[in-house]
């Protein structure tokens, strides 16, 4: 199945999984194109971004965003290029940052949207170093971890798009940074073309020890998007003040129920309140969006001058976007994921 001017194809969400999201999670159905009236346009999108967020959008658990209703287009931030404006400032062939979800073809009246114009360099890197998850590793290592030349940094999902931007990012404000990872392939690829100091894996019998090796003088900062297993080897290394920015837990978005073990929460706390550790979540647009220019300003040049690398994960066709999901969410990508929904039109 290709993109085409004739039908909207739309992942919809078809039941709130238990665990792992399955094939039967959403419903790939097809729609007639929408058609803009009014103070609208209608846009094409070319790039879906996939994120773990997504997971916890399938379930109506309490949560700090609205969940996806069942029969609901999947949410997702897109890049989408217009096809039919009523919009002063859009014309058709921009580009522009959109919330098209995972679907071909989607109506807006703006309110939201970044113009990226007709000749964007890199379209998709608005959905990664440019996008969310830059700014999330940008803003959660800055304004919550707050490094210091010399402190030694540690970050989970070390080759993700959060955290291989995070290591960067340490590196260039004079920080040992030492990443975890899932594999001897990503974790030689945060050492040798990240810069990272070192890397463990984590999937080693022995990372807790291999890790505890990696920071000989304690972790200062600790960037957590993971939790279970990883957050475990951390904490006993985690020097006086260190500080916890948090942004996701991906290793428990499937779970079901309480970890197997022994009730650990005291030890925990314990471990937070004798160490004076500062651990903060955050939403990023929510916390931090008025520091978005300043990203912005800063990610780019960085980016231009090549000092901030960045891996992107293309994948082909719409029809390919739930299994490509799954397979993120259990750690199957290498750098930011997006799917290659539709090909550019000509106006």
């Amino acid at each position: 199945m290709t993109q085409t001017n004739k039908t909207n194809r739309q992942w919809v969400l078809a039941e709130r999984p238990k665990g792992e999201p399955t094939k039967d999670t959403l419903n790939l159905i097809e729609e007639a194109i929408p058609v803009a009236s009014g103070n609208q346009m209608l846009l094409r999108t070319e790039f879906l971004s996939l994120d773990p967020y997504m997971r916890g959008r399938m379930s109506d658990a309490p949560s700090y965003a609205v969940p996806v209703e069942i029969g609901e287009v999947m949410v997702g931030s897109t890049v989408a290029q217009v096809v039919d404006s009523n919009i002063d400032g859009f014309t058709p062939g921009d580009y522009v940052l959109s919330f098209n979800g995972w679907q071909d073809y989607a109506l807006s009246d703006g309110a939201g949207l970044t113009n990226l114009g007709k000749s964007p360099l890199h379209p998709s890197w608005a959905l990664g170093i440019l996008g969310m998850p830059g700014f999330t590793a940008w803003a959660g290592l800055k304004q919550i971890g707050e490094p210091k030349a010399g402190e030694t940094i540690a970050v989970a999902a070390a080759t993700g798009p959060v955290g291989a931007t995070v290591g960067q990012i340490g590196k260039l404000m004079g920080c040992r940074v030492v990443g975890i990872a899932g594999g001897a392939e990503k974790c030689a690829y945060a050492v040798d073309e990240l810069g990272f100091d070192a890397c463990i894996d984590h999937k080693a019998g022995d990372f807790a020890d291999q890790l505890a090796k990696a920071s000989p003088d304690g972790i200062d900062v600790y960037f957590e998007s993971v939790g279970g297993k990883v957050f475990d080897a951390v904490i006993p290394l985690l020097n006086p003040k260190a500080r916890i920015p948090l942004c996701g837990l991906v290793s428990q978005y499937n779970a079901t129920g309480l970890p197997a073990g022994p009730d650990r929460m005291n030890w925990l706390m314990g471990q937070i309140l004798r160490k004076k550790i500062k651990l903060q979540g955050f939403i990023i647009f929510d916390d931090f969006g008025y520091l978005y220019p300043d990203f912005a300003k800063e990610m780019g040049g960085w980016v231009e001058s090549g000092k901030i690398k960045y891996r992107e994960e293309n994948i082909e066709g719409l029809e390919n976007a739930l299994h490509a999901f799954i397979g993120l969410l259990n750690g199957e990508n290498f750098g930011k994921r997006v799917i290659h929904v539709g090909q550019q039109i000509k106006v």
